[in-house]
């Protein structure tokens, strides 16, 4: 058998619709907007200049149908820069680019192959001794085993199967095209080129069996390094499996501890923790961060109060670290810690603590709010996470009572 490697990729998302990002202030949204297909046309030049032998995209190029043809015409070129090169492409589509619901196409230069959705199909490279076998979802939302109807492994070739599933389930994945890693098995192939599942994984190395992850992540779901897979085979066995950073822009979760820190420590202890995130993202990507305050503080209450003032420092102190150092949301999310005396006298102090737990209180918080909550909702502009107001849309007027009775105590504490 001859030598040769590939590029591994999967759930591309091209020109993936980003709903809600303009009602976060700072963020970089013409950016953000256009990573998807910055992160393919990395994904392009990589395997262009690795001389990469073919690629392979196990589904969800796309997004779902084309909200206009812009979206075809930019693939189309950009696998015209692949067939120039000599490269081939192998795709199939997946639950969000299934043959049902993207209708719109565009002619694709001869080095593009996509396998059909009736039945599992093979394309050989006759030069490489190479088979690849694979089936498009014909819809969403396939929940049959199409691993079994797979052909069986070609002799003196090397085997590559194409799979748009999540196996026997991953959390945060729908369970599309279920089936177990004794079913790949099962088909002798050498190595399967998964999708679905948006994190690198190397599910197993007899054979390999490998998730690549998402190209480019795209909310603060999908979070750290976004790439693709680089395979080397020499004489008909996988010799290394790499994964490759393609991603324009990433996405983090910092948790700042705020244990036992006042508001006057707030700003020491944000600059802190923000300026240990930068450091330590050693890619020199743009990152951006949804930061959540934690930690048990006497305090608790002030936090809360002043959340949106927090949300603005954060986002100033970010600015003032880097121009790549974006804050996508702020969480207060700081408790106090338990009390054994009430500071603010002890009817009051139990009225307070009592208040969340009343449930005519808060039935009569309800009706009220309820009322109020609909008549401003046209003039008070997009909820963040951490408001009361938040808790009063979702109907959890406990919870708001809960936080109003933290924010209240520390009031009259801070007040005398």
């Amino acid at each position: 058998m001859t030598s040769f490697r590939f590029l591994h990729a999967a759930d591309i998302h091209l020109d993936s619709p980003l709903h809600g990002l303009s009602r976060y202030e700072g963020l970089p949204v013409d950016e953000i907007r256009s990573a998807t297909r910055a992160a393919f046309d990395n994904l392009v030049q990589f395997a262009i200049d690795e001389a990469v032998d073919f690629v392979v995209i196990a589904g969800d190029l796309f997004d779902g149908d084309w909200r206009d043809m812009g979206t075809g015409l930019y693939f189309a070129k950009a696998m015209g820069r692949l067939d120039q090169a000599g490269i081939p492409a192998f795709l199939l589509a997946g639950n969000h680019d299934a043959a049902s619901v993207v209708s719109r196409t565009v002619p694709w230069p001869p080095n593009v192959y996509l396998f059909g959705s009736r039945r599992p199909e093979t394309h050989r490279l006759a030069h490489l001794s190479v088979a690849v076998h694979g089936q498009s979802f014909s819809t969403p939302a396939v929940t049959e085993n199409l691993v079994l109807a797979y052909p069986p492994a070609e002799p003196h070739v090397f085997n590559i199967g194409m799979l748009h599933t999540a196996l026997a389930g991953r959390q945060g994945h729908a369970d599309y095209a279920p089936c177990s890693v004794e079913d790949l098995r099962s088909r002798g192939y050498n190595y399967w080129a998964l999708g679905h599942v948006h994190e690198f994984e190397v599910v197993s190395d007899e054979p390999y069996v490998v998730f690549p992850g998402s190209v480019q992540g795209r909310t603060i779901r999908e979070t750290g390094a976004k790439g693709a897979v680089l395979v080397d085979v020499a004489d008909g066995e996988v010799a290394l499996v790499e994964r490759v950073e393609l991603d324009v822009i990433r996405w983090a979760r910092l948790d700042v501890n705020c244990a036992g820190a006042g508001m006057d420590d707030a700003e020491d202890v944000l600059r802190s923790a923000l300026v240990g995130l930068h450091g330590t993202n050693a890619s020199g990507r743009p990152l951006i961060v949804r930061v959540t305050l934690v930690g048990e503080t006497a305090e608790a209450g002030a936090f809360r109060d002043r959340a949106a003032t927090l949300r603005d420092d954060v986002r100033a102190i970010a600015t003032s670290i880097s121009p790549d150092l974006f804050v996508e949301k702020v969480r207060v999310d700081v408790t106090e810690p338990a009390r054994t005396t009430v500071a603010v006298g002890d009817d009051l102090g139990a009225m307070i603590d009592g208040a969340a737990t009343n449930p005519d209180l808060v039935a009569a918080i309800g009706r009220d709010l309820e009322r109020f909550m609909l008549a401003a909702s046209t003039s008070l502009g997009e909820r963040n996470d951490g408001e009361l107001r938040l808790g009063a849309t979702r109907g959890d007027w406990a919870g708001v009572l809960a936080a109003a009775s933290t924010a209240l105590r520390s009031r009259l504490t801070r007040e005398g």
